[in-house]
């Protein structure tokens, strides 16, 4: 028996081999109506696509539009492909690439902020060396007992990875992050 690969189902299989995957920010706009959210993220797991990253709020109050914030990772065909299909989606009115555009501006990224609420228990010097970093990456502490601490974080995603992996061994119970949230610097808009 033949002990080649089969395909799996995803697009990563039928990437180009001299392709190199690539994480880009897409931002999205689309009408702030029941069932879009889904028919976007149903596009991306019917074609075996990821989402690293997902945000998504009304951000036009009066025109009732959202905006939705995705982070995923391709080939840049995979990548081309996914903007094709979320341009075709009815209720979209525009995609934006973030990463492409940023480089595009002569930038080398998109600004990118994520928020996290990190739960911390300990007692005794881990407790006070839990505060101590919490306070050199400046995480306020939004709840606090003689048993536990809950911080808030913000920054980029990679300064709230490097936050969480210190606080592992100091007794972390709990992490939730609300996803990145990104725009190009400059006065233009989306």
């Amino acid at each position: 028996m033949n002990a080649q690969l089969q395909p799996t189902g995803s697009a990563y299989f039928m990437a180009r081999e001299t392709e190199k995957p690539e994480t880009h920010t897409l931002s999205v706009l689309v009408d702030n109506e029941p069932g879009v959210l889904a028919r976007v993220i149903g596009l991306f797991s019917g074609r075996g696509y990821n989402i690293e990253s997902l945000t998504v709020s009304e951000t036009e109050h009066e025109t009732h539009l959202s905006r939705i914030t995705i982070v995923t990772r391709g080939t840049p065909h995979v990548l081309q492909q996914i903007k094709h299909q979320l341009e075709r989606i009815v209720p979209v009115h525009r995609v934006v690439d973030l990463t492409v555009r940023a480089q595009e501006l002569g930038q080398e990224r998109s600004l990118e902020r994520e928020l996290a609420l990190v739960k911390v228990a300990g007692a005794g010097t881990d407790r006070v060396e839990a505060l101590r970093l919490a306070d050199a990456f400046r995480a306020h502490v939004v709840d606090a007992n003689t048993g536990h601490f809950i911080f808030q974080i913000t920054g980029k995603s990679s300064k709230i990875d490097q936050f969480i992996a210190i606080m592992r061994p100091l007794g972390l119970v709990e992490i939730c992050r609300t996803g990145v949230a990104a725009m190009n610097r400059g006065h233009q808009g989306m």
